[in-house]
């Protein structure tokens, strides 16, 4: 509604993981070359933790996207499914054709498939998002696929990307082994206060602004406290805030444009 007004070809304030919007904060870029270390390098398991909204999905999608041809991914949204449900999702994301769905077939299938990549000299990745609400007993068996590999490499690598309550998980002793295999933690905190501005222009610019929009300092203060630099959040807070100037017909966002939106939110984010 308001992109025309403000000279924009897209929104740019989406709660979507776009990965053409990420924004490298200090944390962000450090992520980043954690997670590339771990998949070129072949080290197996990594682990990204972060609090809700703080651009974890996002930033595995930046990174699957820096590959080519030659690396294989599979990407699982739904960390609720069944055992052989979750084997059964990630070996049709990776473009296998399921033949049989019992476990020991499936397992057979990906083994082949990841040796076959293997000498083509390919790269597999497996990305589970929500890990955090994995089950024990899931994660282990995620763990025990780990153990399809070489004498010398691993055959594909396994980022588990949650909430900070992934990391209480995997240390529990039942999970003992899982912990002992993860080569690469990395835990994406908030924005720094300086960060939330750039982060804002930083996406205006992606959506096609030439700097007609602006926010007050005042604002900025409003929306970094209220959003306690949470990437989702401000998308939230701006989102609503846009539409706001659009009605109020300005292209200065104020503090009471934002305080107005928050209000309008806290019901939403409460």
């Amino acid at each position: 509604m308001y992109r025309e007004f403000f000279g924009l070809k897209e929104k740019p304030f989406n709660v979507t993981s776009d990965p053409n919007f990420l924004f490298f904060s200090r944390v962000h870029k450090e992520a980043f070359s954690h997670i590339l270390y771990g998949i070129k390098e072949r080290k197996g398991f990594m682990e990204i933790t972060g609090e809700v909204g703080a651009g974890k999905t996002t930033l595995c999608r930046a990174i699957l996207n820096q590959f080519d041809a030659n690396t294989k991914s599979a990407f699982i949204f739904n960390s609720n499914l069944p055992d052989l449900q979750l084997l059964q999702c990630i070996l049709e994301d990776l473009g296998i054709v399921v033949t049989q769905r019992t476990k020991a077939s499936m397992l057979r299938q990906l083994n082949n498939f990841l040796l076959d990549e293997l000498v083509k000299g390919n790269n597999v990745i497996l990305v589970i998002d929500e890990a955090q609400n994995l089950k024990p007993s899931t994660l282990e068996e995620i763990r025990m696929l780990s153990n399809l590999e070489t004498d010398t490499q691993k055959l594909f690598q396994i980022i588990l990307v949650g909430q900070p309550e992934l990391k209480d998980k995997i240390n529990s002793p039942r999970l003992k082994q899982l912990k002992q295999r993860i080569a690469v933690r990395f835990h994406v905190s908030a924005l720094l206060k300086d960060e939330v501005e750039r982060y804002i222009y930083h996406r205006l610019t992606v959506a096609g602004s030439k700097g007609d929009v602006s926010f007050t300092e005042d604002a900025m203060e409003f929306i970094f406290k209220f959003s306690g630099g949470i990437p989702r959040t401000i998308n939230m807070l701006c989102d609503k805030s846009l539409l706001s100037a659009y009605v109020s017909e300005t292209k200065t966002i104020t503090l009471p444009i934002v305080e107005k939106s928050g209000q309008e939110l806290e019901g939403i984010i409460l």
